[in-house]
C-alpha cells in the first residue's frame, strides 16, 4: 500500500460555517463544493479536512462501532496541525476575532498549545514543540 493522501471527515450541523473558519483563519482553501460537503485542502504538509453536513451518508458510519449513538457522539475529538511560529499566530488569530478556548501555554515537557474552537464545535489544537530547558 502506498498511502498518497489523507483526510479527516467532520460531520458538522453548517459545514459552510466549518469552512468560512478554516479558510479565514487556518489558510485552507475550498477545493469542492457540493451539496453538504466541502473539501478543504492546503499547500504544506496538513491533512485535508472534509465537512460534510450532519446527517449525510458519509457522515454516518455504519461498522465503525457508532451506530445508535447520539450525532454529538460521533463528533468527539479535534483535530491537531504541529506549526511554527505559534506565538505570532497566537496573536494573529486573537486580533482576527478566532474563537481561542485555550490560550497559549508552554506544557513543561516542552510543548506550546493553544485551542481554537469553530462555529460547529470543532476543536482545533495547534502545537509547536519546544525543547524543555536544560534540554
Amino acid at each position: 500500500m502506498n498511502i498518497i493522501a489523507s483526510a479527516v471527515l467532520l460531520a458538522v450541523d453548517d459545514p459552510g460555517a466549518s469552512s468560512r473558519f478554516f479558510t479565514t483563519h487556518l489558510g485552507f482553501r475550498e477545493v469542492l463544493v457540493a451539496e453538504g460537503v466541502i473539501h478543504l485542502s492546503r499547500d504544506d504538509a496538513a491533512t485535508d479536512l472534509v465537512v460534510l453536513r450532519r446527517g449525510t451518508e458519509a457522515a454516518s458510519p455504519s461498522d465503525s462501532g457508532t451506530e445508535g449513538q447520539p450525532p454529538a457522539a460521533r463528533a468527539e475529538g479535534a483535530v491537531s496541525f504541529t506549526v511554527t511560529g505559534l506565538a505570532a499566530e497566537h496573536e494573529r488569530l486573537r486580533r482576527e476575532g478566532a474563537r481561542i478556548t485555550t490560550p497559549l501555554r508552554q506544557e513543561p515537557w516542552g510543548e506550546q498549545v493553544l485551542r481554537l474552537t469553530d462555529p460547529n464545535g470543532v476543536v482545533i489544537q495547534l502545537v509547536e514543540w519546544i525543547p524543555p530547558s536544560g534540554a
